[in-house]
């Protein structure tokens, strides 16, 4: 075969990573004073060594990369000065017309896969067979976090257990740390994120890349499966169906912990204004109409509580994640599995990932049940509705700016129009309203594919994650963006508020209580037909005095109980 760039590129990249040996030095040094070694020492030599070895390759793989950029444009980016770094998508193909390849073979013959690729052929035939959505595997670096997680679990529970030899369990147990540390290695989960098969596409892009990386550890070439096999080794005791659940259950748990982080941070931006506005009286309304006054800050206080409350709730129904039926292989008969792989691997997976996860006390309900994504993707439903409705409300309450409500400004972050000068737009709320559909439309989709399961399996997990990792994802995405770029820039305008409230007939509804309430109907209705403010007609007809309706129309009085009775008083 015609030696190609990319030949030269690989050679390069040998040379810069044997280059780079002062810095793997350096790094094995600091390796070995986190371990307490100061770089001496046996195990602290073989720590340093196995590290130096993986920086190496990662250097090496870096540098084969393609570059997303040209060398000028490269340079022109690095040498302009940027406000902040700014993530753009972009979609990769691989080139095999006159690539350098290998032969790999699977149950339906022969096939060929780039040399350097750390994927495989079933992988290849995947990725062919499911252009779907674009969006791959490695879109989600919980997913492929805990993917490998659960490999290296199974490695360390199949050595424990005596089947899988020592050197195999050390080398997969070295790649799975590198592919759930690094994430450059979710570049190489390339099968679609929506894909036939119960996500065993997903689990052998896993099981290949794996193996391709402990054979580098190993210093052996990629495909080199005689040495460390992707299904024989990697999958040891496993079955898509027990390990791709697992990893989907560990990868939410992950991705829910942003989100929660998000909701605190946009509650807390919520209670920062309701003290800030907690003396600006405007006016409340029903069903679009004036109802009673109240304050600013309370308004916002309640934005606050709400967002509390989907705080508690996925806290709360996120732990239904943590029962997995890892061991239950196939359809959760555990064949091919020693009987006491399941409760060792659930062990190692709690230990690796930090997360307290439990064995199913029915494995076979456990293998064939979604139940619990039907739940929490509900839960995200709720929380993107809620955000709905707190978006349009910001921009009722922003609506103008001269001729709508008016009463809160929200930062400007872009030009509105292209044909109106000075217009500016509700932007932020806006993209949450679409984030906050598509996460409803997410969640219509995961219950009809729970519902869809057939007898041992459902094989629509694949889009059951896909919805809810995409829903996770947009949501902490959308509710970031609303707090920094909106929520925290509001600013009130006191004084429009006020006017409004000084203007409104609901006034009357606060003094109800004192005039009675056929008294208040009528002057609510002579305010409404000769356009006259509620105070001046009060005055005019003596109901009140201006020092009564002073004290009755204050703050205090209209935003909080004020009405007293004794008790006994009423006969």
């Amino acid at each position: 075969m015609a030696k190609t760039a990319s030949d030269t590129k690989a050679k390069h990249a040998a040379k810069d990573a044997a280059g780079g040996q002062g810095e793997v030095k350096k790094s094995k040094a600091a390796a070995g004073k986190a371990r307490g070694t100061g770089g001496k020492g046996g195990s602290g030599k073989k720590a340093a060594k196995a590290e130096m070895k993986a920086a190496a390759i990662a250097a090496a793989e870096k540098a084969a990369r393609p570059d997303a950029l040209g060398t000028a444009a490269r340079t022109t980016a690095e040498n302009s000065p940027q406000e902040e770094d700014l993530a753009v998508a972009t979609v990769r193909k691989v080139a095999m017309e006159g690539a350098k390849t290998r032969s790999e073979h699977d149950l339906l013959g022969d096939g060929e896969v780039p040399a350097d690729a750390l994927w495989g052929i079933h992988t290849k035939r995947a990725v062919a067979n499911f252009p779907i959505t674009g969006v791959s595997v490695g879109h989600y670096p919980e997913l492929v976090r805990a993917l490998a997680l659960v490999k290296q679990a199974a490695a360390r529970s199949n050595h424990r257990l005596g089947y899988l030899p020592k050197g195999k369990a050390k080398i997969i147990e070295e790649a799975c740390t590198l592919v759930a540390t690094d994430p450059t290695y979710a570049e190489s989960f390339v099968v679609d994120a929506i894909q036939g098969g119960a996500g065993t596409s997903t689990n052998m892009n896993a099981n290949e890349v794996i193996a391709n990386v402990g054979l580098r550890l190993m210093g052996k070439a990629p495909g080199d499966y005689a040495a460390l096999h992707p299904n024989d080794d990697v999958n040891m005791a496993q079955s898509t169906n027990d390990a791709y659940p697992t990893a989907l259950r560990l990868a939410v748990i992950f991705a829910t912990q942003p989100l929660v982080k998000a909701l605190d941070d946009l509650a807390y931006a919520f209670k920062s204004k309701a003290v800030e506005f907690a003396d600006v009286l405007k006016m409340g309304r029903t069903q679009l109409q004036d109802a009673v006054p109240m304050t600013l800050g309370q308004e916002f206080d309640g934005f606050h509580a709400t967002i509390k409350e989907d705080v508690a709730r996925l806290t709360e129904i996120v732990g239904l994640f943590r029962e997995v039926n890892l061991g239950a292989t196939a359809i959760g008969t555990g064949i091919n599995a020693d009987p006491r792989y399941a409760a060792l691997a659930v062990e190692e997976l709690s230990r690796l990932s930090g997360q307290p996860m439990v064995l199913a006390s029915n494995l076979i309900e456990a293998t064939s049940d979604l139940g619990a994504f039907v739940l929490f993707s509900g839960v995200l439903k709720r929380v993107a509705v809620k955000l709905s409705k707190i978006c349009n409300d910001l921009r009722l309450l922003s609506s103008g700016p001269r001729t709508g409500f008016g009463e809160i400004r929200l930062p400007a972050v872009q030009a509105g129009s292209s044909i109106m000068p000075g217009k500016v737009n509700p932007v932020i709320p806006e993209v949450v309203n679409q984030v906050a559909y598509m996460v409803i439309g997410h969640d219509l989709t995961v219950t009809l594919c729970a519902e869809g399961g057939q007898l041992q399996l459902n094989a629509f997990e694949p889009t059951i994650g896909y919805c809810v990792l995409s829903s996770l994802r947009m949501l902490t995405a959308a509710i970031d963006t609303l707090t920094k770029r909106c929520i925290d820039g509001i600013e009130a305008d006191r004084e429009r508020c006020r006017s409004l409230v000084q203007g409104s007939i609901g006034l009357v509804t606060a003094l109800a209580p004192t005039l009675g309430y056929e008294a208040s109907s009528r002057i609510a209705r002579r305010a409404l037909k000769e356009n006259r403010a509620v105070a001046d007609l009060l005055l005019e007809e003596g109901l009140l005095t201006e020092a009564q309706l002073n004290g009755l129309l204050e703050l205090e009085a209209m935003t909080h109980p004020t009405r007293r009775q004794k008790a006994g008083t009423v006969v």
